[in-house]
């Protein structure tokens, strides 16, 4: 039983903190619930910020978790804007940027990511942007407005997730979009080339320029506005706004500096935290983006068996802060909690939505199968090793994650005809 008297506090104003706020009181626990977080808003999603609410087809009100009253009616304290700037474990405390002091018996960092900046002359230029908080969404959305009225030039640094779906909202206002990016196709660190070519085929056919085996080098403008984009091939690209979308880093500061454990970034970085998302302070835990965890999903497979005993992974994605939060909540409570859930995430570009589940690393899949059509734009690919299913992705063919899912669970070897063959049923295939 936990104390009525003890007081849990969250670290972090997204997803991941809220729910594991919601969940600590849908438990029964009868304590005191402090959420802190750095913006002024209350908790909200990220996934509409790059696309429904960017595109203009979701309201602002809509993505966020709660309602502002749930959590007076929830009894759950709220610090708003304000950073937690120190932690101290020995005195199990955390310091606020006001200098106020809050006690916690037990403790959840949800401190999430920020965006990586671009180390390259021109960045101060208030044309610059980066998409991570909902206040960078609403300055964006205004920018893309005014860019698709005026024919305006957006350049776009990294074909990632973030990258490309931005860049199909910008089409949508009507923006011209040039996209430079160091791989030879986008989303290469996660799909590979088989893969990649599809979504610059996609792009390409809506009108947006890419530029592969580039970096930008120099952002120029006058008066404080953007007017080009410099790349190591030597090219300028007229430019009225940029976005750094190269990426996100794990917020793990003040974690770092009370002495928890963290993982070398050259591996993902974040928090190590063990299966039930503890950290190595047995009262601390964390989750969401900043949380780094064992395979769990792969336990007892092949797959698993092949790779170090030593080997994490950190999940920047919407459904990992949505069912991270709830279970580091219920560990804090003491529950029984082996967070081992298969990473997932979806995308919406244009007339394509996907979804992917997985873990398929560069070096780590020896087979890529398709199920479908590809040039149709509506197929399954498969992302297989030694016969075994690594990660699939479904593209305009829904219903299907709970099997994919469960075939990389399963971790059994697959007959490559069969799984690519459309006539075969998932449902049959798997254990």
């Amino acid at each position: 039983m936990v104390d009525a008297h003890q007081t849990f506090v969250i670290v972090g104003g997204g997803l991941a903190g809220a729910k594991a706020a919601e969940t600590l009181r849908a438990e029964g626990f009868t304590g005191r619930v402090i959420l802190i977080g750095d913006e002024r808003d209350h908790p909200y999603e990220r996934p509409p910020l790059s696309k429904g609410f960017l595109t203009g087809s979701q309201e602002r009100d809509s993505v966020f978790v709660h309602e502002p009253a749930w959590y007076a009616q929830a009894d759950i304290e709220l610090h708003l804007g304000l950073p937690a700037v120190h932690l101290d474990r020995a005195a199990k405390a955390v310091t606020l940027g006001d200098g106020t002091r809050v006690h916690y018996d037990r403790l959840l960092l949800a401190t999430g990511a920020e965006p990586r900046r671009l180390d390259i002359p021109g960045t101060d230029l208030a044309g610059v942007h980066h998409l991570r908080r909902l206040a960078h969404a609403e300055r964006l959305k205004g920018v893309l407005t005014t860019l698709g009225r005026d024919n305006g030039q957006l350049v776009i640094a990294g074909a990632g997730w973030i990258g490309l779906e931005v860049a199909a909202a910008a089409r949508g206002y009507g923006a011209e979009v040039t996209i430079v990016e160091p791989e030879p196709t986008p989303l290469h660190p996660v799909l590979g080339p088989e893969l990649g070519a599809l979504f610059a085929d996609l792009h390409g056919d809506h009108g947006v320029r890419f530029r592969f085996g580039a970096r930008l080098t120099e952002i120029t403008g006058q008066d404080g506005m953007v007017l080009a984009a410099l790349t190591d091939d030597g090219e300028e690209h007229p430019a009225h706004s940029v976005l750094a979308a190269i990426g996100a880093a794990p917020r793990t500061a003040l974690a770092e500096a009370a002495g928890l454990e963290v993982v070398d970034r050259a591996a993902g970085g974040g928090i190590a935290v063990d299966t039930a998302l503890r950290t190595s302070d047995p009262d601390i835990f964390a989750a969401g983006d900043v949380a780094s965890a064992p395979l769990g999903f792969l336990e007892g497979t092949p797959v698993r068996a092949a790779l170090p005993p030593s080997a994490r992974l950190r999940v920047e994605h919407w459904a990992n802060a949505l069912n991270g939060g709830p279970a580091a909540a219920r560990a804090m409570l003491g529950q029984d909690v082996a967070y081992d859930r298969v990473p997932y995430f979806f995308s919406d570009q244009y007339d394509v939505g996907l979804e992917y589940s997985g873990y398929a690393p560069p070096g780590s899949y020896d087979q890529v199968l398709v199920r479908g059509d590809v040039g149709k734009r509506q197929f399954i690919a498969f992302w297989l090793n030694d016969g075994r299913l690594l990660a699939g992705m479904n593209v305009n063919v829904w219903d299907v994650t709970e099997s994919i899912q469960r075939l990389i669970r399963g971790g059994d070897q697959l007959d490559p005809a069969v799984l690519a063959d459309p006539s075969v049923p998932l449902t049959s295939l798997l254990p």
